[in-house]
């Protein structure tokens, strides 16, 4: 049995979570209802964008990892990657993040 919160309830979490820290938090893909992949695209003035998507691990448990990190010499790269990813799978979840330290709303586990 799987133990996972639908996609769509933990998409609407984030966001509060987000809204409530002064946040802005916003769907740009919207996925499977249940069980869509969930990625997090956090903009941070200053910063290059990031792109987290929660991965399966040995142990099967589900960890956001980072994905990719925006050029600042190729903004482009970073957009076509989002758009290949939109297109290997459809039932995905996009999500922006626009506040500060972002990380901390997809308890990211750093190695």
């Amino acid at each position: 049995m799987d133990d996972r919160l639908p996609a769509h309830l933990e998409i609407s979490g984030i966001i509060r979570a987000v809204q409530s820290q002064g946040g802005f938090a916003t769907v740009l893909s919207k996925g499977e209802r249940d069980a869509g992949t969930i990625l997090l695209l956090m903009t941070e003035r200053g910063k290059p964008d990031r792109l987290y998507e929660r991965m399966p691990q040995l142990d099967g448990s589900r960890v956001f990892a980072l994905t990719k990190t925006q050029d600042p010499e190729k903004p482009k790269e970073f957009e076509e990657y989002l758009t290949r990813r939109a297109q290997q799978d459809p039932d995905m979840w996009v999500l922006e993040l626009d506040i500060a330290d972002a990380e901390r709303f997809a308890a990211v586990q750093h190695k």
